[in-house]
Formats: structure tokens, sequence, C-alpha cells
């Protein structure tokens, strides 16, 4: 069998083929190992981080639940998120503006019996002849308790008229008349009749009233103008009393 023949640039070539070291081999396998392992680092590292995720995400719901139990609030929990409830708002009801109440009281000595003047001031439709700012007073036919009144006066630069419906309460004769308005000008008042001897008496007495819108500007002048028309009509009442007695059968 005939050998192959071969040139010297051939015969170098195979030389440096066949004489690679075996420390590149070495190498070669060594950097194929590395990245192996890396590579199998680097999947239990991406395992570890999702496992740990997990269980902290599981750490952070276990938290946000033993919070929720121990701290409850008004929430209504739906799969995606949590919607609050707040309370509706406050919803005040409109102030209706306060009225001021007056009380005016004065006294007169009357020179006549106390029945005189008990029966003299129980006649209510007479009242307008001796107390001033009184224009008229009705007594109802059908329901002699209700009385309508009407008052009428010009004070404090402009002419004043009101009126109301007045119920005469239950009296203590020769001691006390006493009433109150049932509609129109709010006001209540009461008559007291004290006895000084066997031909006069005291009479006492006390008017409260609310006072008018038109005349709050002058609210706290009104109280004394009331007690001085008061105290005219029980002067008035005095002299008109007398007359009253003496053409009063006896």
């Amino acid at each position: 069998m005939a050998m192959p023949i071969f040139s010297s640039s051939t015969l170098r070539q195979m030389s440096a083929t066949a004489a690679v070291p075996a420390s590149s081999t070495t190498m070669s396998m060594s950097a194929a190992a590395t990245s192996a392992s890396a590579a199998h680092k680097l999947n239990l590292n991406h395992n570890q981080l999702i496992v740990s995720l997990n269980v902290k995400r599981k750490s952070i719901s276990a938290s946000s639940s033993s919070f929720i139990s121990r701290y409850p609030f008004n929430c209504n929990i739906s799969r995606s998120f949590r919607k609050i409830s707040y309370p509706s708002p406050i919803r005040f009801k409109p102030l209706s503006p306060v009225m001021e109440w007056q009380d005016c009281t004065v006294k007169m000595e009357v020179d006549v019996p106390i029945s005189v003047a008990y029966k003299c001031y129980s006649d209510r439709e007479a009242i307008p002849q001796w107390m001033p700012f009184i224009s008229s007073v009705k007594i109802l036919e059908d329901k002699p308790d209700l009385s309508r009144w009407s008052l009428k006066y010009k004070a404090f630069g402009q002419d004043i008229e009101y009126s109301w419906l007045a119920r005469n309460m239950q009296p203590t004769p020769n001691q006390k008349i006493h009433w109150r308005s049932l509609e129109g000008l709010p006001n209540r008042g009461a008559v007291r009749f004290f006895p000084k001897g066997p031909s006069s008496c005291i009479i006492e007495l006390t008017v409260s009233y609310e006072v008018p819108q038109l005349l709050v500007p002058v609210a706290s002048a009104l109280q004394p103008f009331l007690e001085n028309l008061l105290g005219q009509g029980l002067e008035r009442f005095a002299t008109f009393a007398k007359s009253y007695s003496a053409d009063t059968p006896k």
C-alpha cells in the first residue's frame, strides 16, 4: 500500500492542530461548567424571589386583615377595591328669629270697693272708654269667653295698628282676671285686685307681649312707653269706676 505524500506546509498545519494544549480544553470545560452553574443559580434566585414576593404579599395581606379586624371601619369590599362610605353631611335647619317678649306692670289705688273695681274691669267692651290705646273690644256672641281687640295709636313717628283674638281664662271673683291671645298680636296679661279698705282697693295690671317686628328698632324704648300708657289707663279707670259705681244698681 502506498503512503500519502504531504507537503511541508500541510504537515505544519496538522502538527499545529494536533498540538492544542490540554489547558485550553480544560478552560473551555470550566467556562461551560461556570456558565451552567450561573444559570442554575439565576434560576434558583428567580424562584426564591418569586417565593419571597409571594410570602411578603401574603404577609401584607395578613397584616391588612389583622389591621381591619382590630380597627374596623364602615366599608363595602369588592373584588378590586375597597370603597369607604362617608356619613352624609349634617343639614342644619334655618334658625327662626328669636322674638323678644316684654313685661309691663303698673299699680294704682282706686277709691272704689274691690267688688266694684272687679265688676267694672270685667266689662271688656267698656275698656276702650278708659284705656287710651285700645280702640275697640267685641265679645263673640256664641263664645263669651272670646273677644276681639283692636289697638290704634300714633307713636314713634308712625301709626300703629294691631288686632288679636283673646280668651279670658277662668277668673277668681274680686281677685283676678287674666287672658291670653289666640291669634294676632301675641300677648297675655292679668289684673289683680287687693283690698285696701272698705271703700278702696289696689289694682295691679301686668301685660306681657311679643315685640312686633315693626317696633324692634325701638324695643328698648317701648317698655317704658307702654308702662306710661298703662298708668294713664289706670288713672282714667279710677275716674271711670267711680261713675260706673254710681250708675250701677245697688
